[in-house]
């Protein structure tokens, strides 16, 4: 059976961080296939994504292309918001009907989970794996009493600290001052090209 991670973020640009805890994932979880899931309309960030959808697609398959094991994915930007990763979820689960999926968070997003759409309902539809970064206090029993069945459907990474944001690369592009090394090359090119962020 093939085990397939799901990436979520608006990839506002793409940026190394992504790919190396990706990547990490991948190798940690033992992952056939890794799907970047660019955001189209998330509930929590409506205001956050300042870049058509065209041009973050774009700019995922310049970051990934030469990596047979990630994917981009189109379930989220395809379809009428708000979006909500159980629904997203379903979508690929009738996509993958024969894989193992694992839905990729941060530590931040595993705190926040109960709050969460329908969260009862994700956990039934595929395992969580949580990327926990060096001092993060985070565990598998941490919601016992909210979502009971969390901690055997729960796999911690222990991922790299990596403090790389897309926000700050922004903020960097806006200031005039230069992103070599944060993003690819390939990135880079398509920002400058197309001018964005400016």
């Amino acid at each position: 059976m093939e085990r397939i991670g799901i990436l979520g973020g608006t990839f506002d640009p793409p940026h190394v961080g992504h790919l190396i805890l990706a990547q990490h994932a991948v190798d940690a979880i033992g992952l056939t296939r890794l799907l970047f899931m660019p955001a189209g309309d998330p509930p929590h960030k409506q205001m956050d994504t300042k870049t058509p959808v065209e041009h973050r697609l774009a700019m995922l398959d310049c970051a990934t292309h030469d990596n047979p094991q990630f994917t981009i994915s189109r379930v989220d930007v395809d379809r009428p918001g708000p979006h909500y990763s159980v629904d997203m979820i379903k979508l690929v689960q009738a996509e993958y009907a024969q894989s193992e999926l694992y839905f990729i968070m941060g530590g931040d997003s595993l705190r926040n989970l109960p709050k969460w759409y329908q969260p009862q309902e994700l956990i039934h539809l595929c395992r969580i794996a949580v990327m926990r970064r060096p001092q993060s206090e985070i565990s598998v029993d941490m919601h016992a009493t909210t979502l009971p069945e969390l901690a055997q459907r729960l796999t911690i990474v222990d991922a790299p600290l990596i403090d790389i944001s897309s926000t700050a690369i922004v903020a960097r592009i806006e200031a005039g001052l230069r992103i070599r090394y944060l993003v690819p090359d390939a990135v880079l090119e398509y920002i400058n090209t197309n001018q964005l962020y400016r």
